[in-house]
């Protein structure tokens, strides 16, 4: 059979596979310019995308989303190998106070600011509790590829890793009272259960395989194998988490929560360095499809609420984890430097965007106006978050002294 060029080049893995070679070379590009090298495959990502040469298009992305939850679900798993029950103690209550502080101060903040400038409450509600919402991703990317060690980046490791929680919470109880306001139906109590039981059940799910996987992965010594194995592992548990509707961020979380908790220093140790060897690859496809979601023609759609929504979410995260570290008394390198390193959104706030989209919808005309700009809103401004964020973690990480490859 004789195939054209053209079908050659719209090939998927070819598309893919080119993406990838050229995103290597990016990310040196950024490296260059003092950018961290995922700002590189974003960038690569947006060209290749459909605001510009079209070639990882909308369809494309959409049959590569696998990747961004395998990808997703190893970033939760790293996050949480780092999250041991000793470590967090040293930390202390300042930790629990900082994610606390900087999601609920952030909704309070861009809900009240929006709120006052646009007069619809409901919309406010709405995208204050979509505000929290974290890229861990993003600031993973950035602590591996530096290197970087110490309180902060113990710090960050814990926010981006339990915030995404708190924020399925706060989102939930938020949408209820804006749903309720805008029925003008009697308050129904039961739908406050539905994050309740997404969180309660991705913790069962997760605390479950992570038991199983860590005792397998105890008695495998390969580090050949044990990545497999737990490569397996963040499948069924991000496959399971998608088919339950649970968090696949804090299912996998959990997995990596339990193993390090359960098993052995050496056991941990050992699921940690195998899986650091596939790290790379995967923020590489990650951050490129990211890029490609990035649609740069939204940009100019911003106006007032974007841009007055990148400021208060900015303001929200960095002062409420300042409030955070001063009532637990963290280190002072914590308390200058944290609010810094989470302000990368993307993935999660655009999904509760979409959920807003759908669910919304059903209340007539002011439903489907307040679906309508939160997507649009969000999406245009997480361009902006996943560049400055990434920029910004990297900023507080030197500032911290934490940074030990440049």
């Amino acid at each position: 059979m004789q195939l054209s060029l053209a079908h050659i080049l719209h090939s998927p893995i070819v598309i893919l596979g080119f993406g990838t070679v050229v995103a290597v070379y990016a990310g040196k590009l950024a490296q260059k310019g003092r950018l961290p090298s995922i700002i590189g495959f974003m960038v690569l990502g947006a060209i290749l995308g459909p605001s510009v040469l079209h070639l990882l298009t909308e369809e494309l992305q959409r049959s590569l989303a696998f990747i961004n939850d395998i990808a997703l679900g190893f970033v939760a798993l790293s996050i949480g190998l780092e999250l041991s029950f000793s470590a967090l103690r040293k930390q202390g209550a300042s930790i629990i106070w900082i994610i606390i502080t900087e999601s609920v101060f952030t909704a309070v903040v861009v809900a009240t600011v929006l709120g006052f400038l646009t007069g619809n409450w409901p919309f406010a509600i709405l995208f204050g509790a979509i505000a929290p919402a974290s890229a861990p991703a993003g600031t993973v990317a950035i602590i591996q590829e530096y290197k970087a060690k110490g309180p902060l980046t113990q710090a960050l490791y814990s926010v981006v890793g339990f915030d995404d929680g708190l924020g399925i919470v706060i989102f939930g109880f938020a949408s209820a009272v804006a749903a309720q306001m805008l029925s003008n139906a009697a308050f129904s109590g039961g739908i406050l259960l539905i994050p309740l039981i997404e969180i309660a059940g991705s913790i069962v799910v997760g605390a479950l395989l992570g038991v199983l996987g860590g005792v397998l992965s105890s008695r495998i010594e390969s580090k050949r194998e044990t990545l497999t194995l737990i490569f397996g592992f963040v499948l069924v548990a991000s496959g399971l988490a998608n088919a339950l509707h649970l968090s696949l961020i804090l299912t996998n979380l959990v997995v990596g929560i339990t193993l390090v908790n359960t098993q052995p220093h050496r056991t941990s140790r050992h699921v940690g360095e195998a899986i650091s060897t596939v790290m790379p690859l995967l923020f590489t496809l990650f951050f490129l499809l990211a890029g490609a979601h990035l649609h740069l023609m939204a940009l100019p759609s911003l106006g007032l609420i974007g841009l007055v929504y990148i400021l208060a979410r900015s303001f929200g995260l960095i002062g409420g984890a300042w409030i955070g570290s001063i009532i637990g008394r963290a280190d002072p390198v914590i308390r200058k430097n944290v609010g810094l390193g989470i302000l990368s959104q993307a993935g999660v706030a655009i999904g509760l965007a979409l959920y807003v989209q759908r669910t919304f919808g059903a209340y007539g005309e002011m439903g489907a106006w307040i679906g309508t700009t939160i997507i649009t809103t969000v999406t245009a401004t997480s361009v902006i978050f996943e560049i400055i964020g990434p920029i910004f973690t990297r900023v507080a990480l030197t500032r911290a002294g934490e940074i030990h490859r440049v």
